[in-house]
């Protein structure tokens, strides 16, 4: 009986060989990616005031006056209260430095800003002009994109695999090997991208102020990695 453990081990051990014998999958590795181009159906910006004053309390009540104009503005202009929302309310003391000396509280600044989802593309220069008129002094953007991309996303994604087959396929033949299957799809990097195009979008009438705005159009982008077994070939 107390030779059977010996017996097990040796067992255990003959078996590793064996299953390990087995030759690993060869596989070919490829990168693809395809895009789809479409018209941006929004745009994106950033409007506030910033208001100085001797004290907290006069910067935030002239930042609230100008700032209520100024989303007053934007809903005569059409923008909906779903695609206006509050991104930064600040108010924070103002500092004069000297050398040697600490630093002293001069001023108070207040500020507010609110992002701003515009559906009507041509009404954004003359919105932008509306704002300014209303006292807004800190713009950023517009950014544009397509509201709802995964439909093209979803067509980007299909040539972007079907890329990657016929690359494979392309290689495979080269190196006198062939595809046996699909082993791995990792989807890589995609999403919209801007680019300009020939001419602008028409802008609604507006005055001399209004600023010119060239909408451009989105590049929405995706990528895959697919990972390929290979045999020699027939």
């Amino acid at each position: 009986m107390r030779y059977l453990p010996g017996l097990g081990a040796l067992a255990l051990v003959l078996a590793g060989p064996a299953m390990s014998a087995e030759p690993p999958t060869a596989t070919l590795v490829v990168s693809a990616e395809a895009s789809r181009v479409a018209a941006p159906d929004l745009a994106i910006l950033s409007a506030g005031v910033v208001t100085q004053a001797p004290d907290a309390a006069a910067a935030m009540a002239e930042n609230n006056r100008r700032m209520t104009a100024v989303t007053a503005a934007l809903r005569r202009a059409g923008v909906e209260p779903r695609d206006l929302r509050t991104s930064q309310l600040a108010v924070q003391p103002l500092y004069r430095y000297g050398e040697n000396r600490a630093p002293t509280i001069t001023g108070y600044q207040a500020a507010n800003q609110v992002t701003v989802r515009l559906r009507d593309l041509a009404r954004i220069g003359p919105v932008v002009d509306a704002m300014v008129k209303e006292g807004a002094n800190r713009i950023e953007g517009p950014s544009f994109t397509v509201e709802k991309p995964e439909p093209l996303l979803d067509a980007a994604r299909a040539d972007a695999v079907k890329a990657a087959r016929a690359r494979a396929e392309l290689l495979a033949a080269a190196a006198g090997v062939r595809i046996v299957r699909v082993l791995t799809i990792q989807e890589t990097g995609g999403g919209p991208e801007f680019r300009p195009m020939a001419r602008a979008m028409a802008a609604a009438p507006a005055s001399d102020m209004a600023p010119p705005v060239e909408v451009g159009e989105s590049e929405l982008r995706a990528g895959v990695t697919v990972t390929f077994e290979i045999a020699p070939g027939r």
